[in-house]
């Protein structure tokens, strides 16, 4: 836990220290804080490619991801093929997610307990199995929902596991001074994938149908089992097994976290896309159909578009991430995204769908890649595993609730009424959160002080 004098003891008193960082990193002529004289631009941007096992684990994750949101679209899409209920959109979310959220603590303690990236290695192994056993079920004939949603239960099962070594991982690859770029990155490759693996996923299920989307998902995973098997982590970056048991150690995280408000106000953000925003991913199955009336090739495009706005706006993101301030991507970044959720909503065609979920995307960049930055950047590593399962946790209850509930509420009032309500609530919270600067300057913080020790 880091002891360093705090700033708030200098001249300019606690209130101003805690508002002043957004300001300090704003550059420009004249700036006078770290920012007017930081790196910036592309190649700063990529730094987190000079290291040969991040090199390596990036783009054994884009592949293995890609296959990921092959299945993350076919799922959806058989369901309501089969169905033909929005609900069984929802519930295939509630499936994925809610194993990973109650899993969520024994994950966490794993990742601070054992070898991460031995840990890595065999949850990835379980995924693949289930991944290659939904292909079996289904091209033997058995497209049962119910044995749909089991399977894709026992994916999230081994994801919760997974999730926070994963998480917990990538800092461990570089040197914190570039750990920034490696998050932003890590980040872009997997909305890299959501863009890649629905588009193969729509011309899949419009040609070689959806057994063959389930088999590239379990054989992608070879990429990333591959990567993870030579890549090695940091020497410097060791760390001493924690020995808490999985309750007590879960209640140190929520304890560590109390008194960090840039952690806490992360995971609320990430939270509020998930439960608000997100489920709009799997509605585009819904929308293509009863909105748009198009098929599987065009719900591919909807789907991928709002990973393709989340690289689009990457490279602003990894190549200023020294001159922008956290705190000032987050104030503008979540009202973006709100915006463009209600404008999906509205769009009375595709075209114009799609062009509302390329901003979707770039919303959804800006605010989870930047509170998860956040969180790495402020979080001590012993406690690491821990206080990123706990923001996992966050986000996969909110999924999967979010879903759930506008699963049912579509069903009942329409896909696009209940699209807009979910994003006029959400564009109400980001409005509350940007008036409140010196809430999103915890943001800015790079150490884990606690709040009450730096504002003494």
């Amino acid at each position: 836990m880091s002891t360093r004098p705090e700033r708030a003891n200098s001249a300019k008193g606690p209130v101003e220290d805690r508002v002043q960082p957004e300001f300090r990193n704003l550059g420009g002529p004249g700036g006078t804080g770290p920012a007017a004289s930081a790196p910036g631009g592309f190649r700063h941007g990529i730094r987190a490619f000079r290291h040969r096992d991040y090199r390596i684990f990036f783009f054994g994750a884009l592949a293995s991801n890609t296959g990921n949101w092959l299945q993350n679209l076919a799922v959806p899409f058989v369901l309501f093929e089969l169905t033909g209920k929005s609900l069984w959109v929802g519930l295939a979310g509630f499936a994925q997610f809610i194993p990973s959220f109650l899993l969520g603590p024994l994950g966490g303690s794993l990742a601070d307990r054992v070898d991460r990236r031995h840990l890595l290695l065999v949850t990835q192994f379980l995924m693949a199995v289930a991944a290659f056993l939904l292909w079996g079920v289904w091209v033997i004939g058995w497209r049962n929902p119910f044995l749909i949603l089991a399977i894709t239960a026992l994916t999230g099962i081994f994801s919760g596991l997974m999730i926070p070594a994963w998480q917990a991982f990538v800092p461990s690859l570089v040197p914190k001074a570039d750990l920034a770029s490696a998050i932003t990155l890590n980040s872009t490759q997997f909305n890299a994938s959501r863009a890649l693996g629905p588009a193969l996923a729509g011309a899949l299920l419009a040609t070689a149908g959806a057994g063959a989307a389930f088999f590239l998902n379990g054989v992608s995973f070879v990429a990333v089992i591959g990567g993870l098997w030579v890549v090695r982590a940091r020497p410097g970056d060791k760390r001493p097994p924690s020995t808490q048991g999985v309750i007590e150690g879960f209640r140190s995280a929520i304890s560590y976290m109390r008194d960090r408000t840039g952690i806490r106000l992360s995971v609320m953000a990430a939270m509020l896309v998930a439960f608000f925003g997100n489920p709009i991913t799997q509605f585009t199955v819904v929308f293509a159909d009863q909105v748009y009336g198009a098929g599987p090739r065009v719900l591919g495009l909807l789907a991928a578009a709002v990973g393709i706005g989340a690289v689009l706006v990457a490279p602003i993101l990894t190549s200023w991430d020294t001159r922008l301030p956290r705190s000032a991507l987050v104030r503008w970044g979540l009202p973006v995204y709100a915006l463009a959720v209600i404008a999906f909503g509205l769009a009375p065609n595709w075209p114009l769908g799609l062009t509302a979920l390329l901003f979707v995307g770039a919303g959804f960049l800006a605010v989870i890649a930047t509170t998860n930055t956040a969180v790495q950047l402020i979080v001590a590593d012993a406690m690491r595993g821990r206080v990123m399962s706990a923001r996992v946790m966050g986000f996969t209850l909110a999924f999967p609730l979010g879903s759930l509930i506008q699963g049912i509420l579509a069903d009942m009032l329409g896909p696009q009424t209940t699209v807009v309500a979910s994003g006029t609530i959400l564009l109400g919270f980001a409005v509350y959160l940007a008036s409140k600067p010196v809430l999103l300057a915890h943001l800015d913080r790079d150490d884990d002080t606690p709040d009450r020790v730096r504002h003494h």
